[in-house]
Protein backbone atom coordinates (compact mmCIF):
# COMPACT_ATOMS: atom_id res chain seq x y z
CA UNK A 1 0.00 0.00 0.00
CA UNK A 2 1.63 2.86 -1.23
CA UNK A 3 1.25 6.87 -0.06
CA UNK A 4 -1.26 7.39 -2.95
CA UNK A 5 -3.71 4.19 -1.80
CA UNK A 6 -4.42 5.89 1.50
CA UNK A 7 -7.96 7.20 0.42
CA UNK A 8 -11.24 7.22 1.92
CA UNK A 9 -11.43 3.73 1.76
CA UNK A 10 -8.38 3.35 4.00
CA UNK A 11 -9.16 2.69 8.18
CA UNK A 12 -6.22 2.46 10.38
CA UNK A 13 -6.45 -0.08 12.95
CA UNK A 14 -4.65 0.45 16.69
CA UNK A 15 -4.67 -2.75 18.29
CA UNK A 16 -4.31 -2.79 22.24
CA UNK A 17 -2.28 0.33 23.10
CA UNK A 18 -2.72 -0.13 26.54
CA UNK A 19 -0.86 0.82 30.23
CA UNK A 20 -0.32 -3.07 31.13
CA UNK A 21 1.46 -3.96 27.66
CA UNK A 22 3.65 -1.20 27.76
CA UNK A 23 6.82 -1.08 30.24
CA UNK A 24 6.08 -1.13 33.53
CA UNK A 25 2.80 -2.92 32.91
CA UNK A 26 1.25 -6.48 34.12
CA UNK A 27 1.87 -7.88 30.47
CA UNK A 28 4.14 -5.05 29.05
CA UNK A 29 5.99 -5.50 25.67
CA UNK A 30 9.32 -4.89 25.35
CA UNK A 31 9.58 -1.05 23.81
CA UNK A 32 5.97 -1.02 23.37
CA UNK A 33 5.42 2.24 24.09
CA UNK A 34 7.80 3.32 21.19
CA UNK A 35 5.16 2.35 19.02
CA UNK A 36 3.02 5.53 20.32
CA UNK A 37 4.72 8.38 18.43
CA UNK A 38 4.93 6.39 15.33
CA UNK A 39 0.89 5.71 15.19
CA UNK A 40 0.34 8.94 16.16
CA UNK A 41 1.86 10.39 13.03
CA UNK A 42 0.19 7.94 10.96
CA UNK A 43 -3.14 9.00 12.66
CA UNK A 44 -2.46 11.98 10.68
CA UNK A 45 -2.12 10.13 7.11
CA UNK A 46 -6.30 7.95 7.59
CA UNK A 47 -9.47 9.67 8.11
CA UNK A 48 -10.65 6.55 9.60
CA UNK A 49 -9.26 6.11 12.82
CA UNK A 50 -10.01 2.67 15.38
CA UNK A 51 -9.54 1.62 18.39
CA UNK A 52 -9.22 -1.72 19.90
CA UNK A 53 -9.19 -1.95 24.22
CA UNK A 54 -8.32 -5.37 26.26
CA UNK A 55 -11.38 -4.70 28.55
CA UNK A 56 -11.39 -7.95 30.88
CA UNK A 57 -13.11 -9.05 33.79
CA UNK A 58 -11.21 -9.99 36.76
CA UNK A 59 -12.51 -13.41 36.45
CA UNK A 60 -11.38 -13.82 33.34
CA UNK A 61 -10.75 -17.34 32.41
CA UNK A 62 -7.62 -16.63 30.72
CA UNK A 63 -5.96 -15.05 33.33
CA UNK A 64 -3.68 -17.82 35.63
CA UNK A 65 -4.43 -16.09 38.99
CA UNK A 66 -7.92 -17.50 38.04
CA UNK A 67 -6.53 -21.79 37.77
CA UNK A 68 -5.16 -22.87 40.86
CA UNK A 69 -1.81 -23.39 40.93
CA UNK A 70 -0.75 -22.64 37.67
CA UNK A 71 1.76 -20.36 36.51
CA UNK A 72 1.65 -17.28 33.72
CA UNK A 73 2.03 -18.57 30.37
CA UNK A 74 1.47 -21.85 30.66
CA UNK A 75 -1.14 -23.76 27.95
CA UNK A 76 -4.07 -25.39 28.68
CA UNK A 77 -7.11 -26.58 26.43
CA UNK A 78 -9.88 -24.35 26.26
CA UNK A 79 -13.57 -25.59 24.96
CA UNK A 80 -12.41 -23.13 22.46
CA UNK A 81 -9.19 -24.53 21.39
CA UNK A 82 -5.68 -23.74 23.08
CA UNK A 83 -5.22 -21.03 25.69
CA UNK A 84 -2.19 -19.34 26.81
CA UNK A 85 -2.97 -18.32 30.72
CA UNK A 86 -1.76 -14.76 31.22
CA UNK A 87 -1.32 -12.94 33.75
CA UNK A 88 -3.82 -10.52 35.23
CA UNK A 89 -4.22 -7.36 32.56
CA UNK A 90 -6.31 -5.04 31.49
CA UNK A 91 -9.06 -5.18 34.21
CA UNK A 92 -12.18 -3.42 32.88
CA UNK A 93 -11.87 0.43 34.26
CA UNK A 94 -8.37 0.13 35.83
CA UNK A 95 -5.50 2.05 35.25
CA UNK A 96 -4.02 -0.49 33.18
CA UNK A 97 -6.75 -0.48 30.53
CA UNK A 98 -6.30 2.16 29.97
CA UNK A 99 -4.67 3.84 26.77
CA UNK A 100 -1.05 4.90 27.11
CA UNK A 101 -1.19 8.82 28.34
CA UNK A 102 0.41 9.71 24.84
CA UNK A 103 -1.39 7.81 22.63
CA UNK A 104 -3.90 10.51 20.83
CA UNK A 105 -7.42 8.92 20.88
CA UNK A 106 -10.00 12.17 20.44
CA UNK A 107 -9.76 11.56 16.24
CA UNK A 108 -11.13 8.23 16.69
CA UNK A 109 -14.40 6.61 15.24
CA UNK A 110 -14.76 3.53 17.05
CA UNK A 111 -13.44 1.31 20.00
CA UNK A 112 -13.78 -1.66 20.02
CA UNK A 113 -13.24 -3.44 23.55
CA UNK A 114 -12.39 -7.75 23.61
CA UNK A 115 -11.98 -9.94 25.87
CA UNK A 116 -14.80 -8.94 27.79
CA UNK A 117 -16.97 -12.61 27.98
CA UNK A 118 -15.40 -14.18 31.27
CA UNK A 119 -15.12 -17.87 29.50
CA UNK A 120 -13.77 -16.55 26.35
CA UNK A 121 -10.38 -14.83 25.36
CA UNK A 122 -10.09 -12.50 23.04
CA UNK A 123 -7.10 -11.79 20.41
CA UNK A 124 -8.47 -10.27 17.04
CA UNK A 125 -10.24 -7.22 16.61
CA UNK A 126 -13.19 -8.99 14.61
CA UNK A 127 -13.44 -12.39 16.46
CA UNK A 128 -13.48 -14.29 20.04
CA UNK A 129 -10.98 -16.83 19.84
CA UNK A 130 -13.54 -19.18 19.19
CA UNK A 131 -13.29 -17.96 15.54
CA UNK A 132 -17.11 -17.55 15.36
CA UNK A 133 -18.18 -15.28 17.68
CA UNK A 134 -17.69 -11.48 15.81
CA UNK A 135 -17.38 -8.20 17.39
CA UNK A 136 -18.94 -5.95 14.85
CA UNK A 137 -15.90 -4.80 13.18
CA UNK A 138 -16.27 -6.47 9.99
CA UNK A 139 -19.77 -4.75 9.51
CA UNK A 140 -18.74 -1.49 10.21
CA UNK A 141 -16.35 -1.44 8.18
CA UNK A 142 -18.55 -2.42 5.06
CA UNK A 143 -20.73 -0.25 5.94
CA UNK A 144 -18.40 2.65 5.73
CA UNK A 145 -16.66 1.21 2.69
CA UNK A 146 -13.41 0.98 4.02
CA UNK A 147 -11.70 -1.93 2.14
CA UNK A 148 -7.87 -1.32 3.23
CA UNK A 149 -6.34 -1.75 6.66
CA UNK A 150 -3.19 -0.23 8.39
CA UNK A 151 -2.68 -2.43 10.91
CA UNK A 152 -0.39 -1.21 14.30
CA UNK A 153 -0.52 -1.83 18.08
CA UNK A 154 0.06 -4.79 20.17
CA UNK A 155 1.71 -7.32 20.09
CA UNK A 156 2.34 -8.19 16.41
CA UNK A 157 2.51 -11.85 16.90
CA UNK A 158 -0.81 -12.19 18.86
CA UNK A 159 -3.34 -9.32 18.94
CA UNK A 160 -2.09 -7.84 15.69
CA UNK A 161 -1.76 -10.84 13.90
CA UNK A 162 -5.09 -12.66 14.44
CA UNK A 163 -6.44 -9.29 13.63
CA UNK A 164 -4.48 -9.39 10.40
CA UNK A 165 -5.40 -13.23 9.65
CA UNK A 166 -9.03 -12.56 10.27
CA UNK A 167 -9.31 -9.36 7.90
CA UNK A 168 -7.72 -10.90 5.12
CA UNK A 169 -9.85 -14.01 5.64
CA UNK A 170 -13.06 -11.56 5.48
CA UNK A 171 -11.52 -9.54 1.97
CA UNK A 172 -9.85 -6.71 3.59
CA UNK A 173 -6.83 -5.86 1.82
CA UNK A 174 -3.81 -5.49 4.76
CA UNK A 175 -0.51 -3.78 5.80
CA UNK A 176 1.28 -4.54 8.54
CA UNK A 177 3.17 -1.27 9.09
CA UNK A 178 6.41 -2.92 11.09
CA UNK A 179 7.75 0.04 13.20
CA UNK A 180 4.27 0.71 14.58
CA UNK A 181 3.78 -2.68 16.50
CA UNK A 182 5.74 -4.76 18.97
CA UNK A 183 6.19 -8.12 19.86
CA UNK A 184 6.12 -10.82 22.91
CA UNK A 185 7.70 -12.86 20.87
CA UNK A 186 6.98 -16.38 22.99
CA UNK A 187 8.95 -19.56 21.68
CA UNK A 188 9.18 -18.51 18.56
CA UNK A 189 6.03 -16.83 18.44
CA UNK A 190 7.07 -13.71 16.01
CA UNK A 191 8.65 -15.57 13.25
CA UNK A 192 5.62 -18.08 13.23
CA UNK A 193 3.20 -15.20 13.01
CA UNK A 194 4.87 -13.08 10.35
CA UNK A 195 4.99 -16.16 7.85
CA UNK A 196 1.59 -16.75 8.67
CA UNK A 197 0.40 -13.39 7.39
CA UNK A 198 2.68 -13.08 4.37
CA UNK A 199 1.10 -16.52 3.17
CA UNK A 200 -2.37 -15.30 3.62
CA UNK A 201 -1.46 -12.55 1.70
CA UNK A 202 -0.37 -9.31 4.34
CA UNK A 203 1.38 -6.82 2.89
CA UNK A 204 4.48 -5.36 4.99
CA UNK A 205 5.60 -1.88 5.29
CA UNK A 206 7.41 1.00 7.30
CA UNK A 207 5.59 3.79 7.97
CA UNK A 208 7.61 5.93 6.59
CA UNK A 209 6.95 4.55 3.31
CA UNK A 210 3.08 5.86 4.02
CA UNK A 211 4.69 9.14 4.04
CA UNK A 212 4.74 11.57 0.66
Amino acid sequence: MRPADLGGDTALLIIDVQNDFCPGGALAVAEGDAVVPVINRLQGQVATRILTQDWHPADHSSFAANHKGVQPFTMIGMPYGAQVLWPTHCVQGSSGAAFHRDLRTDGAELIIRKGFRPQIDSYSAFFENDRKTPTGLAGYLRERGLSKLLLTGLATDYCVAYSALDARALGFEVTLVEDACRAIDMNGSLASAMDEMRQSGVSLCASDSLFS
